[in-house]
C-alpha cells in the first residue's frame, strides 16, 4: 500500500491542498482532518490537486461529500484539479462534475475561484 499524503498551502483566502499517493478507507481520515483544520480556521476556499494521487475509494469521494454543503453554506467551494484519467473517471461515474469544478491545471481552477469573487461582489454591488 502506498503511503498517503496531503500537502497544504494557503495563499491570501485560497487553501490547496496537495494529496498523494492512496486514497482509501484507511487514509480518508487523514484528509478529512486536514480540512476539518481548513474549516475550524474559517477557510473555506479550497482547492484540491489530484496530480500524485494514485487511487482512490468510495470513502475518499465521501470525505469531499461530507463537507461540501457545510463549505458551501459558508460562501466556499471546493474546487479540484490535475486528476490522472482513472481518477476522473471514478468521479465522472459517480456524477462528481455536475457537483463540483474539475479542471485539468492549476491556474484554471485558481482563475475558477477569483471569478466565483467577482460574480458575487458584482451580485452584492447590485444589491
Amino acid at each position: 500500500m502506498s503511503n498517503f499524503q496531503v500537502k497544504r498551502s494557503d495563499e491570501d483566502q485560497l487553501s490547496s491542498l496537495r494529496v498523494a499517493g492512496f486514497l482509501d478507507a484507511h487514509t480518508a481520515p487523514i484528509l478529512e482532518r486536514e480540512i476539518q483544520k481548513l474549516l475550524d480556521e474559517g477557510r473555506f476556499q479550497i482547492l484540491v490537486d489530484f496530480a500524485d494521487l494514485g487511487y482512490i475509494s468510495s470513502a475518499g469521494l465521501g470525505v469531499f461529500m461530507g463537507f461540501i454543503e457545510q463549505i458551501r453554506t459558508n460562501g466556499g467551494d471546493i474546487k479540484m484539479c490535475r486528476m490522472n484519467t482513472k481518477i476522473y473517471r471514478v468521479f465522472d461515474l459517480l456524477g462528481f462534475p455536475t457537483l463540483y469544478d474539475i479542471v485539468d491545471d492549476l491556474e484554471t481552477a485558481r482563475e475558477k475561484f477569483f471569478q466565483t469573487s467577482l460574480n458575487k461582489g458584482s451580485q452584492d454591488n447590485q444589491k
